[in-house]
C-alpha cells in the first residue's frame, strides 16, 4: 500500500512530498539516499516515545545514518543513545520517500522499523542532548503526543501487527 501526503516543514515553511510504502526489507533502496532510521519500540505491551527538546516535539526513537553505518547499526545506536535501551529484535515496517516538488533531483528515504527493546538501565541523558525525556505509553495513546496523518496511522498499525513476531 502506498500513501502520499504533502508535508510542510514547520521551521522553514518548505513543502515536501512524502510517499510511504510498507516493505519487508530495505535491500532495494539506494543506500546513499537513505538518511534516517526510526523505530516504533515496544517494551512489553507499551511503546517508548521521546521528547526532542531542540524541536519541542514528541516522537519515536531514531535519527540520522552516520557514514559507514548499516541501517541496523544506526537504529541500535539511536535507541541506546535516546532511551538507554537495547534492541532485542527489529523488523522493517516501511519507508517514506521524501521529494521536493521544486527540485526534481531531491530524493531521500526515511526508514521505519518495529522493535522489541529492553532497558540497559534508567534513562539518564541523550549524549547529543536533543532527547531530554522518555515515556513508556500505551501504543493507542501516541496521538496524544504527536499525529503524523495517514502515514503515521499506517506505521503504527503495521507496527502493532508486527509486534506478535517480535516476541
Amino acid at each position: 500500500m502506498k500513501i502520499t501526503e504533502d508535508y510542510l516543514e514547520q521551521h522553514t515553511g518548505h513543502k515536501y512530498i512524502f510517499e510511504y510504502e510498507e516493505v519487508d526489507s530495505f535491500d532495494d533502496l539506494p543506500y546513499e539516499k537513505c538518511r534516517q532510521c526510526y523505530g516504533v519500540c515496544f517494551y512489553d505491551d507499551k511503546i517508548i516515545i521521546v521528547y526532542n527538546k531542540e524541536k519541542n516535539v514528541w516522537g519515536i526513537i531514531g535519527g540520522t545514518i552516520e557514514k559507514g553505518e548499516t541501517f541496523e547499526e544506526t537504529l541500535k545506536r539511536e535507541v541506546k543513545e535516546e532511551s538507554n535501551m537495547e534492541i532485542i529484535k527489529a523488523i522493517p515496517i516501511g519507508y517514506q520517500k521524501v521529494t521536493d516538488p521544486k527540485d526534481k533531483d531531491f530524493v531521500l528515504y526515511q526508514l521505519r522499523y518495529a522493535c522489541a527493546v529492553r532497558p540497559y538501565g534508567p534513562f539518564v541523558a541523550d549524549p547529543t542532548g536533543s532527547v531530554t525525556e522518555i515515556k513508556i505509553i500505551n501504543p493507542k495513546d501516541y496521538k496524544k503526543y504527536f499525529y503524523w496523518g495517514k502515514i503515521g496511522e499506517s506505521i503504527f498499525k503495521r507496527a502493532l501487527e508486527l509486534k506478535a513476531v517480535l516476541y
